[in-house]
């Protein structure tokens, strides 16, 4: 007796009511679709090609390999899907591999995307430093140029440079302060300090060389020292790389993908990220690679590498809350670095002239009309 059923054949919208039958010829099972008293067949689907479409409890929906994608056969009823279910016992097994090989699918895709997202929170971070020695310096100083236009389009205020004359006095002894301490680093950039008008107390290195100092900065440096060891430290940076590297790490994938494409213009990596890099961080070993950078220069050019931390001490500190946070900081804490730069000093010539003459200083201090001594 065949089992009743609907037929739809995945052409037309019609629905014909129909019988099914088990039929074989030889090792080959069919199912046989039936139609009227008569039993006249209508097509037939080889079993080996069935398989279980999801449904309501109360159906068996079936649908064929090789078959129109519309084509169904729909069983409702528990009795007439037990008997289904009964004389076809491979539907089951079917469907039972088939949800093991979705799960492990599943599985696979959840796998991959947790691989990913470790890539990009760890794995890029980690390989960030060998990552930018395979940039080219002049792809850097163009993304460095994108992200500095970028960054300077972020300010609240049009950027002004507080002495935009580079014949002036204080620009070229920034700039010979600059190229001094980059000296024997084997860096292919050339330093370019800009002193520029914001109300923030803050200083930071581009990639490819280009280095801003704030004017609340230097409002805030009570001494040679302690401007000194701002810069050298942002040279630090540059002859590191860190900047390059921060941003490969920060972009990811996407750096990546820019990098494999050729596209180290700026456009893929730096979009979006001028105006993060004010308040950028460097992570704890960068931070303290710049540190020694700094302290190193300061044994050549007659300046006290624990200016630096006496200065950021007085801008930001370190509160209580930083102070409890401190291990899961990037930054290494200021009263920390203070203790590293006190011991990298030990041993500087204390016979050496100043950095800047008294002239100099003169002009660096009041080239943004400030009044630091």
């Amino acid at each position: 007796m065949p089992v009743p059923a609907r037929y739809y054949d995945g052409v037309t919208a019609q629905a014909r009511d129909v019988g099914l039958l088990l039929e074989t010829e030889g090792d080959v099972a069919f199912l046989l679709v039936v139609e009227g008293e008569a039993l006249v067949p209508i097509t037939r689907w080889p079993v080996k090609a069935l398989t279980m479409v999801s449904s309501r409890p109360d159906e068996l929906r079936l649908r064929g390999r090789g078959l129109p994608e519309g084509a169904r056969l729909v069983v409702r009823g528990a009795a007439a899907i037990a008997r289904m279910k009964a004389n076809l016992p491979v539907l089951e097994r079917r469907q039972r591999r088939e949800t093991r090989q979705q799960v492990g699918l599943a599985a696979l895709a959840t796998l991959a995307l947790a691989a990913v997202i470790f890539a990009y929170l760890y794995g890029v971070p980690l390989l960030a430093g060998r990552i930018v020695t395979l940039v080219p310096p002049d792809w850097e100083r163009g993304l460095g140029g994108t992200v500095a236009t970028q960054m300077e389009a972020s300010l609240e205020a049009p950027v002004i440079l507080c002495d935009p004359a580079p014949e002036s006095l204080a620009n070229q002894a920034l700039a010979r302060f600059g190229a001094t301490v980059l000296e024997g680093s084997n860096s292919p950039f050339a330093i370019d300090i800009r002193v520029i008008h914001a109300p923030v107390a803050n200083a930071f290195a581009m990639p490819g060389g280009r280095v801003y100092v704030f004017s609340a900065l230097l409002d805030q440096a009570q001494s040679q020292d302690e401007f000194a060891g701002v810069l050298a430290h942002e040279v630090g940076h540059v002859a590191y790389r860190h900047g390059m590297e921060q941003l490969i790490a920060s972009a990811g994938t996407g750096a990546l993908i820019g990098f494999i494409l050729g596209d180290m213009t700026g456009v893929s990596i730096a979009a979006g990220l001028g105006s993060t890099v004010i308040d950028s961080r460097f992570s704890r070993e960068a931070e303290r690679e710049a540190d020694a950078f700094a302290a190193q220069a300061a044994h050549r050019l007659g300046f006290d590498p624990v200016g630096l931390a006496n200065l950021l001490d007085r801008v930001g500190g370190d509160d209580a809350l930083t102070r409890a946070l401190a291990l899961f900081s990037t930054h290494p804490l200021t009263e920390e670095r203070k203790a590293a730069l006190e011991r990298l000093a030990d041993g500087r010539p204390l016979d050496l002239p100043p950095p800047f003459t008294p002239a100099e200083w003169q002009a660096i201090t009041s080239m943004c009309g400030s009044s630091a001594s």
